[in-house]
């Protein structure tokens, strides 16, 4: 007869059931169903054989990372060596999964078994699994499951503080915004400023050019020869510089008082900051791509590549995205235009503001646009799901895409996609190695500086001990020494008692000692005579 036993991993560790008596027949009759529901009937189906908890969280983790990935690991193997019969043909292992099932059949030779029976009994086992195993209550193995799910997630999303794509999105949407507030804000500078000055406009056309000199010159009619090197420094120009100079002696602009001038100059410094704080954080946009989409950023530019992300949601959106989707990413309204018009489709959408596109003919705008949005979703992909993160794979696609449009001016033949990818990947192989071993030089001088640091550490707290511990031996020394003092004292009083008692000389006895010494012997002197006295006083009267 074969005995089945059943294999169920929880949270809290391996448990292996044997299995009584089960009919594959009658499986599916309401009674056999209400039997796996109620713990009573339950208990006669299956007896808990061996269970062997995990002895951590870690330990939880890894072995569930084992049997997801269809590994055998050893706190597995070591529980069925041990509790499963020793006659491997008349065992039959029941488990959920089957990578896990071959994986023992494998390595340790037992038959193993899936669906079915097996699938009804492990349902029962999962609804009373803390009734069945003493000790375990339903809010520990809850409280197990929570945990272990929470760092299985964790470590298999591998999130990295680095690559978040929420600040690009954040900070594109701040770009874009910006643009059109300081675009608004030199407008009103222009017009603003243009009523004391207007020829300013048609020699300077820049809108952060034309605020600094507002800012700088101010009153018109107070600039002179000796402004001349301010302003070439401001327009980078000489010619124009002077054309500014000539300009503000016969313009015919209005007078404006000092309060309206003070004014002017205010929001052109504003304008002015806001400017600067663009090219700020448009550096910052280009170094966090070049973090969390490198390829990308490599093959159609930090800005736009920022733009397909935020549009998408996310990195991972985007890779998820098929080649059409990022053709005419940011064109939906004319793509649900054209379909309900019957008109024709758009050809591309925001990977229109890529330098390929506008490079190209009018007649290959399509081609090369699809071309485009094909490598672009490569590139993401590769952003997306590559452990060390690298610019080789998009600077091999752009030389794809350049290799393309030159095809199409010239007619020359392109290089093929098999020997590209090979090339970027030996490449690629190379810079990810040259990566790691830097991170490791990296971790190996953090753990030094610990180690430095903790040593540092200890002898700063020795020394304390061994300064509380000197410190205690001062001050037990003068009591040691008091009581030295006391003890040589109380023999030589001991030997002034005895010279006294002997009758020696009374010189070495001290002053006051030798006062009270002389009252006392004075006041006895004095009552031996009072006694004498009376003596007498007694004899006359009996005479």
């Amino acid at each position: 007869m074969v005995l089945l036993h059943v294999l169920f991993e929880h949270a809290a560790g391996y448990a292996l059931f044997a299995v009584r008596e089960v009919e594959e027949i009658s499986l599916l009759l309401p009674q056999v169903e209400e039997s796996v529901l109620t713990i009573g009937k339950f208990h006669n189906v299956v007896k808990l054989a061996a269970f062997a908890p995990f002895k951590s969280a870690q330990s939880a983790l890894e072995n569930m990372n084992a049997v997801s990935e269809g590994i055998l690991h050893e706190d597995l193997r070591l529980l069925l060596e041990t509790s499963m019969p020793a006659k491997k043909k008349k065992a039959l292992l029941g488990v959920a999964d089957a990578k896990i099932g071959a994986a023992i059949l494998e390595e340790l030779g037992y038959q193993c078994q899936t669906g079915g029976v097996v699938a009804e009994i492990l349902r029962g086992i999962r609804l009373h699994f803390h009734a069945l195993v003493k000790g375990l209550t339903a809010q520990s193995a809850s409280k197990a499951q929570l945990g272990l799910g929470h760092s299985y997630s964790r470590a298999k999303v591998k999130f990295n503080v680095n690559r978040v794509d929420n600040m690009i999105i954040q900070s594109i949407s701040l770009l874009d915004q910006l643009d059109k507030d300081i675009n608004t804000f030199s407008m009103r500078v222009r017009e603003w400023y243009g009523y004391h000055f207007p020829e300013l406009i048609k020699i300077v056309s820049e809108n952060y050019t034309y605020c600094r000199l507002a800012k700088f010159i101010g009153n018109r009619k107070e600039l002179s020869e000796e402004s001349l090197e301010g302003l070439e420094e401001i327009v980078m120009d000489s010619a124009k510089a002077r054309a500014i100079l000539e300009a503000s002696r016969s313009s015919m602009g209005m007078d404006v008082s000092p309060l309206d001038l003070i004014n002017i100059e205010s929001f052109s410094s504003r304008v002015i900051s806001l400017s600067e704080y663009r090219k700020g954080l448009q550096e910052y946009l280009r170094s966090k791509m070049s973090q969390v989409a490198p390829s990308l950023s490599a093959l159609i530019g930090e800005v736009v590549g920022a733009r397909l992300i935020s549009h998408a949601g996310s990195l991972t959106n985007l890779a998820k995205y098929p080649a059409s989707t990022v053709q005419i990413l940011g064109a939906e309204k004319a793509l649900f235009r054209a379909l309900k018009t019957r008109g024709n489709t758009p050809k591309y959408g925001l990977i229109f503001h890529s330098t390929f596109i506008g490079r190209a003919a009018a007649k290959n705008k399509g081609r090369i646009s699809r071309y485009l949005a094909n490598k672009c979703t490569i590139a993401s992909r590769i952003d997306c799901f590559s452990e060390v993160p690298t610019s080789v794979f998009g600077d091999k696609l752009r030389e794809q895409v350049e290799e393309r449009l030159a095809f199409y001016e010239t007619g020359e033949p392109p290089r093929k996609n098999l020997e590209v990818m090979k090339e970027a990947v030996a490449e690629a192989s190379e810079v990810v190695a040259e990566v790691k071993r830097k991170q490791e030089k990296k971790e190996k001088k953090k753990k030094k500086r610990e180690k430095r640091r903790l040593e540092a550490l200890a002898a700063a707290a020795e020394e304390m001990e061994n300064s509380v511990l000197e410190a205690e031996e001062n001050d037990m020394e003068p009591k040691k020494k008091k009581k030295k003092k006391k003890q040589q004292q109380e023999p030589e009083a001991e030997s002034e008692q005895e010279v006294e008692e002997n009758g020696l000389e009374e010189e070495a006895l001290p002053k006051k000692k030798r006062k009270l010494m002389v009252e006392a012997d004075q006041e006895e002197e004095k009552k031996k005579k009072k006694k004498k006295k009376k003596e007498k006083a007694r004899d006359s009267e009996e005479d």
